[in-house]
């Protein structure tokens, strides 16, 4: 039997012995010019380092990374699907390549881990006729088969390059690092031993690890270069390498929901087996609620603030099948809370934490009446409640179809199911297309016009905190685009827009004196001692890149920068607006 807190540290000491320098653990609200809404991956924080920029602890990291992804909220409810999770990984920045990778790989998992090799399967890149210049992956399969692993039990999986899947990663964005990857699965099934030949499409073999082999460069033109800097991305699934190693076909029974699970029965007066969709449900979503309001979202009606409020509104939505009292969010809330206490921000937000969880669920049962009120309106005197009237009490007012179903069964109507689904699947559509494209346009955007703007809102933040007389502003959050920046700060009222254009004159006056930008690598304290912007908690490594911008701004980041500010051009602030309590909002261009 192993656990979360085994199998982290398990992992964690056996790369820090293969000379791995362990990052910390960043935020699901991603830094450095964001144009994703969450943290989706281990690798999403160190996607400038992957792209060429010095790391400063060296080019072997590893560590473990909270992360959120907005795609499957739809999907949970069933044994393996969840909105938050936690990914190992350890990282080569053009240091270590495929041997090394795998053969680790292979070492911590029959090794330290002790799983048997008659258990594992390997799927390795096995080209595509649309992309002779990447060939099949052969190299990664001799490896495995060095070290042990069956030729029957490796399985070459064709044609991923265009759909990025089927063991090929990337590039992120239009271009950049490419490459395949090997996946590594684990036969569950405790009474029937695995077949000598490996087939992924069995769903008795579970994916556990992927070795990303990043070795190509896609350039502008759709060609795949082989790169001058080959780097190694891997990833761990917490959750389900846990599940799957204690013999559990159901995740929610592993000990990182266990608890929640058990708090749900008592709340509920009911048991898990019979009840397991909405009771997984709330523990999903709660758990991922509790998880971003530690990292200072609050709920609201856009962006992370939208998928917080859906998420508590979904958990309590369910909470409501179950007949669960008022206020249970909270009592969840503090479960979650005692099972994560190893992280500092869930620690040290308890109270704030707990209130807004209470706070959404009280205005929420208020628009659930409301919602109770517009059904009547519109199922009066019919005999069939339209698609689009049912689907707007689930989009408006958190009313799941079953919910909806049951009220009018009540009343002696029917629903148009189909026509819901169709509403639903354009909804789900949208969604997606709009994760998919924050992903993709933001994560490897270093271009000319985004590294410009990521610049300018060093400068932008600086003078911020001179003109509005406050050293406390920090920066809140980010998302720059090549068309314009925004910036989120700490201030507690509107800037005025004498005060804008005075920060739009010392910016303008920093940009025009050609103020060179230094890069330079020292300890938080060291950077902490020279008087660099930077919230100084558990979040910085060892050493951290500090960006000095002639004697106007110092700043600890990790994102693009030109060499001179000259390079800029002008600034021009186009709004400035409320992002959340305390929070304000600058968007801005260079003209």
């Amino acid at each position: 039997m192993i656990n979360r807190k085994e199998l982290i540290k398990k992992y964690i000491e056996f790369f820090k012995k293969k000379a791995h320098k362990e990052v910390a653990n960043s935020s699901l609200i991603p830094e450095n010019d964001p144009t994703v809404l969450f943290t989706t991956a281990g690798m999403h924080p160190l996607v400038p380092y992957l792209l060429g920029q010095p790391h400063a602890l060296g080019k072997r990291v590893c560590n473990v990374q909270r992360c959120i992804r907005t795609q499957d909220i739809d999907d949970v409810g069933d044994t393996f699907h969840h909105t938050l999770f936690e990914m190992l990984g350890n990282w080569s920045f053009g240091d270590y390549f495929k041997e090394d990778a795998i053969q680790w790989s292979f070492e911590f998992l029959t090794k330290v881990l002790k799983i048997p090799l008659e258990r594992l399967g390997i799927t390795i890149f096995g080209g595509d006729k649309d992309y002779p210049q990447v060939p099949k992956d052969d190299e990664a399969a001799k490896i495995w088969q060095d070290l042990g692993v069956a030729k029957e039990r490796i399985a070459y999986l064709k044609g991923g390059v265009a759909k990025g899947k089927d063991n090929w990663w990337g590039p992120a964005g239009a271009t950049g690092p490419c490459g395949p990857s090997t996946e590594m699965f684990y036969w569950k099934d405790n009474k029937k031993p695995a077949p000598k030949k490996f087939d992924p499409r069995d769903e008795t073999w579970v994916e556990i690890w992927n070795d990303v082999l990043m070795q190509y460069n896609k350039d502008s033109k759709g060609k795949y270069n082989l790169a001058d800097q080959k780097n190694i991305d891997t990833g761990m699934g917490v959750e389900r390498t846990v599940a799957v190693l204690n013999g559990l076909e159901d995740n929610y029974m592993a000990d990182m929901w266990l608890p929640i699970i058990k708090e749900i029965e008592k709340i509920s007066k009911r048991k898990y087996q019979g009840h397991e969709v909405p009771m997984r449900i709330i523990a999903d979503h709660l758990k991922a609620a509790v998880f971003i309001l530690a990292d200072g979202i609050t709920p609201g009606n856009s962006e992370q603030g939208y998928v917080l409020r859906r998420l508590i509104r979904r958990a309590i939505s369910q909470g409501k099948k179950l007949m669960m009292q008022n206020d249970f969010t909270r009592r969840i809330g503090e479960i979650i809370i005692k099972m994560y206490l190893d992280y500092p921000e869930i620690k040290n937000n308890k109270v704030k934490i707990l209130d807004e969880l209470e706070r959404e669920e009280k205005r929420f049962r208020q628009t659930l009446a409301s919602g109770l009120r517009y059904f009547n309106k519109v199922s009066q005197g019919k005999k069939k409640l339209s698609g689009k009237d049912s689907f707007l009490l689930f989009q408006s007012y958190g009313f799941p179809l079953e919910m909806t179903k049951e009220m009018a069964k009540e009343k002696g109507i029917t629903i148009d199911e189909k026509a819901f689904q169709t509403e639903f699947e354009k909804h789900q559509k949208l969604s997606r297309t709009a994760t998919e494209g924050r992903f993709k346009s933001g994560l490897a955007d270093s271009s000319e016009k985004t590294t410009k703007l990521h610049t300018a809102t060093h400068l932008l933040l600086k003078a911020l905190q001179i003109v509005l007389k406050d050293e406390n502003i920090q920066q809140r959050g980010s998302n720059i685009t090549p068309e314009r920046a925004r910036l989120d700060f700490n201030f507690p009222r509107k800037v005025t827009r004498e005060e804008l254009d005075k920060v739009e004159d010392l910016v303008n006056a920093q940009i025009e004196g050609s103020c060179e930008v230094i890069r330079q690598e020292m300890t938080p304290a060291q950077a902490k001692a020279q008087g660099a912007c930077g919230i100084f908690d558990k979040k910085y490594g060892e050493k951290v890149s500090v960006y000095t911008i002639g004697e106007f701004s110092k700043e600890i980041c990790a994102g693009p920068h030109v060499k001179n500010t000259c390079e800029l051009g002008k600034l021009k602030i186009k709004k400035e607006e409320s992002s959340s309590a305390g929070v304000r909002r600058i968007k801005a261009e260079l003209l």
